[in-house]
């Protein structure tokens, strides 16, 4: 008990912009989700606005919990946290409920979870935990086996969802991370070859079909066998054909792109946002995927670049942090952390803007979810811990009469 109240105390030892900043960011993600179901005619908010401002409150608490924790704790549990996020993988293709074709929601007491996200983070444990291993030789082919295989089964398991938007962010954390733990330049570059080599046979096995001429029951064969949906598909014939479909498949991506560009430099402000209050921009997809044309629309670019420059601090204390960390295991952590939210971050952005297909990819601590927020409130928390225990001790500082918590 008396350590577990000392390390209560390191909290004050955090970095307070950090933890500023993820608050705001859980604040304006709040403020947008009650404007995302915001009815004018009632002047009145949906119930989604509630349940985000609960699990933003939880999820501190787990941010908190996680900074306080020492982060070197989690090297022994990794494995098991892993272990778990795959079974309710597994879990989820058998007995989650479907949504708009892909399955991964999984359905319990009171909650709905989404395994995905818990396993982006248990990914990440493992990753450090095994690339950190004292006397690796990350120059040869079986560790470096290891590391992919341990990427590739929570890879494979949410591809099949299908959730290729999710599934692909754990590829840049990966590569960071090899990067980061010495991994030689030669093989992360025939793994990127390899890599850009299966995107080009996914896609085209995708398309092909098509243009060769086979019937649809064996197109839709193919795409089962690649894990891929037909939604997806059509996601990806709007992004290279804007002009396809654009009362179907493509009105999603065209309504986002104008609520964009009608906000100018201020926005239309709080709740006037003609996109989202006239429901052009669905009310099933304002509160979550879309979140950043909300606030683009009514707060207008100023308003983008202040949310942007939030992310920039989060992202980049983690990569600082990362410089500062003590040992590998903390360094490997931040950076995978760091290059996780950057994933999200600019992939999502760029979807919403047209510069990338649509995805299902919520932005960081402002998309509604519960799932996804605990998770990126806990990895804040781990950031953090790395950060407080980077810090010359306590005794230092107070000795010294420079005492300083920020």
């Amino acid at each position: 008990m008396k350590s577990w109240f000392k390390e209560l105390r390191q909290l004050r030892r955090q970095s307070w912009l950090l933890t500023a900043a993820t608050v705001a960011l859980a604040t304006i993600g709040v403020l947008f989700v009650y404007s995302a179901g915001y009815v004018a005619q009632e002047q009145t908010s949906g119930a989604l606005y509630r349940r985000q401002l609960l699990w933003a409150a939880a999820g501190l608490v787990c941010h908190q919990f996680f900074a306080a924790l020492d982060y070197r704790q989690l090297r022994k549990p990794a494995w098991w946290i892993y272990g778990v996020s795959v079974v309710l993988l597994v879990l989820v293709l058998s007995i989650g409920r479907r949504v708009y074709g892909a399955q991964r929601w999984l359905d319990l007491p009171g909650v709905q979870i989404q395994p995905s996200e818990l396993a982006k983070l248990a990914t990440i444990l493992v990753l450090a935990r095994r690339l950190s291993r004292p006397g690796l030789n990350l120059g040869q082919a079986r560790p470096l086996a290891a590391v992919l295989l341990a990427v590739g089964v929570p890879w494979l398991l949410i591809l099949k969802e299908p959730d290729l938007g999710t599934a692909m962010v754990l590829v840049p954390v990966a590569f960071a991370m090899m990067y980061a733990a010495g991994v030689p330049l030669s093989a992360l570059g025939a793994l990127a070859a390899a890599g850009i080599l299966a995107l080009g046979l996914f896609v085209g096995a995708m398309f092909l079909p098509e243009k060769l001429g086979l019937d649809q029951a064996q197109q839709e064969r193919i795409m089962r066998r690649i894990g891929a949906g037909e939604y997806q598909k059509e996601r990806l014939r709007v992004f290279f054909k804007p002009d396809t479909d654009p009362l179907g498949a493509g009105w999603n991506k065209r309504q986002s792109e104008i609520a964009v560009g009608s906000g100018g430099v201020w926005g239309k402000g709080f709740l006037n946002g003609t996109q989202n209050i006239l429901r052009f921009l669905p009310r099933s997809v304002a509160p979550t995927d879309f979140i950043f044309c909300v606030i683009a629309e009514e707060k207008g670019f100023a308003g983008s670049l202040v949310v942007l420059l939030l992310f920039a601090v989060l992202i980049g204390g983690a990569l600082r942090t990362a410089l500062l960390a003590h040992d590998k295991l903390g360094r490997l952590l931040c950076v995978g952390i760091g290059v996780l939210l950057w994933a999200h971050v600019f992939v999502n952005i760029s979807m919403t803007v047209g510069l990338l297909p649509i995805t299902g990819l919520p932005l960081p601590l402002l998309s509604y979810g519960g799932s996804f927020m605990l998770t990126v409130m806990a990895a804040l928390g781990i950031v953090q811990s790395v950060y407080i225990r980077s810090r010359p001790p306590e005794e230092t500082f107070e000795q010294a009469g420079l005492w300083v918590t920020a």
